[in-house]
């Protein structure tokens, strides 16, 4: 298992929900973390983090945080892809302005990010990127929006996977169900507490870091309830 010590990750959405869950557990692990947000205020300062502003929908916005963690630590080591909206678009629906607003978040904001990240990634021959996806990308529910963004990034996913695994970088697709976070506030399908807590997902993140090159996750199906098609 690789170590935490010295390892430099890129956070982004760290601020609230799933994110700021992971931020939680990967600063108690001993990384270092370097967290995007759109507003970095929101984090409080802590030893081994450094926030920096980081919107999804602005180009340019995740090179300059790239260039930024360069200066600040030169290294990258790990990309956790986080941020994520999840406005409901049915097929019938009219207009396309939530779709294509998922889309620059969800996908774009995702694949600009790493395209900044890999050079530094591939230099140190254990980089890591994990995107987080959603069951959402396995099967359609009543948000197909939502969905053609998460099957883009389970794409994206493989797509690094093909394109830099000689050059030592291992990408997963985290896929989860619901997560108790506000996300999910006006769910009713499922009860609050029977749902995935943020805090167990932050650990598997963890895991993912940590595994060697000759471990490597590429999807990462996690379910708080059973579906038979998963």
């Amino acid at each position: 298992m690789l170590t935490t010590s010295s390892r430099v990750i890129m956070l982004s959405g760290a601020s609230r929900g799933l994110g700021a869950a992971i931020a939680d557990r990967l600063l108690k692990a001993g990384f270092t973390l370097s967290a995007g947000a759109r507003d970095p205020a929101a984090l409080p300062q802590r030893a081994g983090l450094m926030t920096h502003a980081y919107d999804a929908k602005t180009t340019g916005s995740g090179e300059r945080w790239v260039e930024a963690t360069l200066a600040r630590f030169g290294r990258i080591d790990a990309l956790i892809n986080c941020a994520g909206i999840n406005p409901r678009v049915g097929v019938l629906d009219e207009g396309e302005a939530d779709l294509d607003e998922m889309w620059q978040v969800n996908v774009k904001g995702p694949l600009r990010l790493s395209r900044a990240a890999l050079p530094a990634l591939i230099k140190n021959g254990e980089g890591r990127v994990i995107n987080v996806a959603s069951l959402a990308g396995r099967r359609v529910g009543s948000n197909v929006g939502y969905a053609m963004t998460k099957f883009a990034v389970v794409a994206l996913t493989h797509g690094i996977r093909q394109e830099c695994w000689d050059k030592g970088v291992r990408a997963t697709a985290l896929c989860p169900g619901y997560i108790a976070t506000d996300m999910t506030a006006g769910e009713t399908e499922i009860a609050r507490e029977a749902m995935t807590q943020p805090e167990d997902l932050a650990e598997m993140v963890e895991i993912l870091l940590r595994l060697p090159n000759t471990l490597s996750v590429a999807e990462l199906l996690i379910n708080c309830r059973k579906e038979a098609m998963l």
